[in-house]
């Protein structure tokens, strides 16, 4: 069973860590996919709540234009009053004051008494504004001023003096204060008449700037929630369509690392169509071919087992007789019995090391232009060499040089050729026809192996390349196989993304055909 032990990533350059290279970002690696996904949106949302600090431009805006306002209303009032009788100034004052929701007053500088109040509009008339006490408010207002006072310092808004009375006298014309319920009051003073020193004073409280400053607030605050709400639902939702199946997946994928992989379904999520989805079937497929393997290495080593018992039971029997047989003729065969079963053993331990090996050599492999008709020309030559008496003829039909190319490694399916030729000549018999021809049609190359010998039965076409495989009646050899030529034949081939087939000769002629098809190179 696995151990359940953590491994270190590395990127192909070497670098652990790739996907957290920077520090300051490595502690991210901690939070889940949920977590990420939702930390992002909200953060987002919260770049735009920023704006509800910012709205202190609005409130400056504002507050200009009431202070022009007043301003502008003092000058017009103060210039209209200066053209004006005194005795027709105090009338002119009460009209006005009926139409504006300003304090208007109008000081006299006596020295020999002070200065004295010539006019107040609210005594002529009721107060057009009332200064509110804070204290006398409810929690709400409360709470609400609390919060102006909490983003005023968040944004570092101008800091203001505060209310005292309207006839603290400053030495500005114009001054803006708050009052204790934290609105904004604004005294305008303008000099009517130099010789009498005539003073006109313009008191306004601006709680509009207040209300449509939070009416601002408000609003983007409701537009916020909706959003940071939405962000959320959506952000859960993304974060579930994405990390329960993935969660489903590495549950499936931990449990295969177990050794639990005859038990475990992984899901292929066919109703969905993206990268998840085919996550899911490319995990799933390789969690098929993973089980394929499995069963495939415990029938091989079944198989092997098996085949090794053959031999060695043979070597064992033939050891025990040795040690009681006296005569030399059957002591001679019992030896030549017992090299046999050696040479036997030998040649299936080393065909079981070469097939065990072939995918993980041929995945090392650099894959090199081959020609095909070359390759099989020396293999021919070379078995002349070593043997000129074969037994049976051989004729190769030969494809022009350079028209057969294929990429692959030529030691590899040389040594396919060559057990085909093997097994042609094996089974021929004396004085027969080995046929080799290599073609090229479009961008496939055909290699055909015949012999004249007893042919392979149709029954028999699909499990001769199965391991251990072996139908040698009629060959001439002595049985010296191994059952895994054709088995390491087809491995070879298909690594090379090539099939290998048996097939019958037609035309009612007797003995095996096997083609091998190969990719060609474009010429």
């Amino acid at each position: 069973m696995a151990l359940d032990i953590d491994s270190q990533a590395v990127d192909p350059q070497g670098n652990p860590h790739s996907n957290a290279s920077s520090k300051w970002f490595r502690w991210i690696s901690h939070l889940s996919l949920t977590r990420r996904i939702l930390a992002i949106n909200i953060f987002a949302v919260l770049l735009l709540a920023g704006s509800l600090l910012y709205i202190d431009g609005f409130r400056e805006r504002l507050i200009d234009e009431r202070l022009q306002q007043a301003q502008t209303e003092a000058d017009i009032i103060a210039s209209a009053l200066k053209d004006a009788a005194p005795a027709l100034r105090k009338s002119m004052l009460t009209a006005i004051s009926s139409k504006t929701d300003a304090r208007l007053r109008l000081f006299e500088n006596r020295p020999e008494n002070g200065a004295i109040i010539a006019y107040d509009s609210w005594v002529q008339s009721a107060p057009r504004f009332q200064l509110i006490n804070p204290d006398a408010e409810g929690w709400q207002r409360r709470f609400a001023r609390f919060i102006d006072d909490a983003i005023d310092w968040v944004v570092g808004a101008q800091q203001l003096g505060s209310f005292t009375s309207f006839d603290a006298r400053s030495q500005t014309p114009d001054q803006l204060l708050l009052a204790p319920d934290r609105t904004h009051v604004i005294s305008s003073w303008r000099l009517v008449s130099p010789a009498t020193k005539t003073v006109l004073v313009l008191d306004r409280n601006a709680r509009d700037i207040r209300r449509l400053v939070r009416a601002e607030r408000s609003r983007l605050g409701l537009i916020l929630a909706f959003a940071i709400l939405l962000s959320t639902l959506m952000s859960i939702f993304l974060a579930r369509t994405i990390a329960t199946p993935l969660k489903s997946l590495a549950l499936a994928a931990r449990q295969v690392r177990l050794g639990r992989a005859r038990e475990v379904i992984v899901p292929r999520l066919p109703e969905r169509h993206d990268e998840i989805g085919e996550l899911a079937r490319a995990l799933s497929d390789m969690n098929g071919a993973l089980q394929a393997r499995i069963d495939a290495t415990e029938r091989f080593a079944a198989d092997v087992t098996h085949e090794l018992k053959n031999p060695l039971a043979s070597l064992s029997s033939a050891a025990q007789t040795l040690a009681s047989v006296k005569d030399s003729a059957t002591r001679k065969q019992l030896l030549t019995i017992i090299a046999d079963d050696v040479q036997r053993l030998d040649r299936l331990i080393s065909d079981v090391s070469d097939l065990s090996r072939i995918d993980s050599q041929l995945a090392r492999t650099t894959f090199e232009t081959v020609d095909i008709g070359s390759l099989i020309e020396n293999l021919i030559e070379l078995r002349l060499a070593r043997n000129p008496e074969l037994g049976a003829q051989i004729a190769f039909a030969r494809p022009k040089t350079g028209s057969a190319l294929s990429r692959g490694d030529g030691n590899r399916l040389g040594r396919v050729f060559d057990n085909l030729i093997d097994n042609a000549f094996s089974f021929s018999p004396e004085g027969g026809l080995v046929q080799i021809s290599c073609t090229r049609a479009r961008n496939r190359i055909s290699v055909a192996v015949e012999d004249e010998g007893p042919g392979v039965p149709a029954s028999a076409r699909s499990r001769i390349f199965d391991r251990f495989h072996s139908d040698r009646e009629g060959a001439n050899a002595t049985d010296n196989h191994s059952g895994l030529g054709l088995s390491i034949a087809k491995a070879i081939i298909e690594a090379h993304d090539g099939s290998i087939r048996s097939e019958p000769r037609g035309k009612g002629r007797s003995g095996a055909r096997f083609v091998v098809t190969l990719p060609a190179l474009e010429t």
